[in-house]
């Protein structure tokens, strides 16, 4: 019986233990679970991020900050250097060129010849007209010696009557005859000077076919060559140049700047204010404002403001990016700046006194009405409805909306 009984014990299974294969199992689904949440949860987050719109955030930085306006500017604008003397030099007449004396950053003189055109045909005109004077000459001289001679036998006629050798009828046919030779000799002197004026007319053109500087200045444009038709007018179907070039007096050089209406009352003649050239940022050069410009601009809202620069630099050139600084008077200089915060002129929707902007909230952006105060450059001053150190949104204004998900871009 022992034997049977050890045996039996051998072949029973052992309910309480654990079982092997059924333990991997497990293991597997609960791998396999947590591999199924990982997954959605990073799709999740890769479909949030996706349909997130993506944005630059600026902070608003108080007036008077890093990006403020220069110290002492009451108004800061933007424009152009422009040449207040400038010509598109043509010639009077439709000619052939045949010389060309300039190239562009050639510096000229008043009365310089720049260009000639072809005075084969002027100069042929100019000695026909030559040869005509003197023939118009010659027959007024022949006809004073025709009314001299007729003059003396009217003379002698006369005095023969007075001796009854003559009669009446021979003394009258002298008187006409020097009659009709003084007439022609009257109409001769009027024919000497028409072909007097035809021959100033045909020497004005020869003349014509130089073309000189009209005043002194550099040569900013070449807009023919040698070889081509040059006219005062267009014609010849689009093949006929009608300038030879531009020059450029650089001493009238000044700068034109728009400045929003809301704010012209700060600007006024004489004002002083500072320019920097967008190719010099930190080069400034004092100014002075000539004039206010009598006249705004109904599509843009701007009146446009001339600015003497009261330092001449070869660097300064015509249609150069210039920002300018209108400086405070003394009576202002001590006054309280305007309140506000400044922000990149991309990140403000609307112009005039009034706009919006997309202030980050989280990961979302509120769209928030802003009043806008004056432009500082690349900048915009906000006089109310942001405060300093709040986050602004900088993106596709076409998408971006009140609540919309926003995700940051370097």
């Amino acid at each position: 019986m022992d034997e049977k009984s050890a045996l039996l014990d051998q072949l029973r299974i052992d309910r309480g233990s654990p079982q092997p294969a059924s333990g991997n199992r497990r293991i597997g689904i609960w791998l396999a679970a947590a591999l199924a949440i990982l997954a959605a949860a990073a799709l999740g987050w890769w479909f949030t991020r996706s349909s997130a719109l993506p944005v630059h955030i600026v902070t608003a930085e108080p007036v008077g900050g890093g990006a403020a306006a220069a110290p002492g500017s009451i108004l800061d604008a933007s424009g152009y250097v422009v040449a207040r003397r400038q010509a598109t030099v043509a010639s009077k007449i439709t000619g052939k060129m045949v010389e060309l004396d300039i190239e562009e950053g050639d510096h000229v003189n008043a009365g310089q010849i720049i260009a000639k055109l072809d005075d084969t045909n002027i100069r042929a005109a100019l000695d026909e007209a030559a040869a005509q004077l003197e023939f118009a000459k010659a027959g007024l001289a022949e006809t004073q010696v025709n009314l001299t001679n007729a003059q003396r036998d009217y003379d002698r006629q006369k005095s023969m009557l007075l001796g009854h050798f003559v009669s009446q009828a021979a003394v009258d046919n002298a008187q006409t005859a020097a009659d009709a030779l003084r007439a022609q000799l009257a109409t001769q002197h009027s024919n000497v000077d028409v072909v007097s004026r035809a021959l100033s007319v045909a020497q004005r053109n020869l003349e014509d076919t130089i073309v000189r500087a009209p005043f002194s200045g550099i040569v900013t444009v070449k807009a023919a060559q040698p070889g081509e038709m040059v006219s005062p007018v267009s014609a010849g179907g689009g093949f006929t140049r009608t300038g030879i070039g531009t020059i450029v007096d650089m001493d009238s050089l000044e700068i034109q700047v728009d400045v929003n209406e809301n704010f012209i009352n700060r600007v006024h003649a004489a004002a002083r204010a500072t320019a920097k050239l967008n190719a010099y940022p930190d080069w400034e050069i004092p100014a002075h404002v000539i004039a206010v410009i009598p006249t705004a601009d109904r599509s843009k809202g701007t009146v446009t403001v001339r600015i003497a620069l009261d330092q001449k630099d070869a660097r300064v050139l015509p249609e150069m990016g210039v920002r300018v600084s209108f400086l405070a008077d003394a009576a202002q200089a001590g006054g309280t700046p305007p309140a506000g915060v400044s922000l990149p002129a991309k990140a403000v929707q609307g112009s005039g006194s009034t706009g919006a902007v997309f202030v980050v909230r989280d990961d979302t952006v509120e769209r928030r009405a802003v009043r806008l105060g004056a432009g500082s450059g690349d900048n915009v001053t906000i006089l109310s409805g942001v405060a300093p150190g709040e986050r602004v949104a900088v993106g596709d204004f076409d998408r971006l909306k009140d609540g919309a998900k926003i995700r940051a871009e370097q």
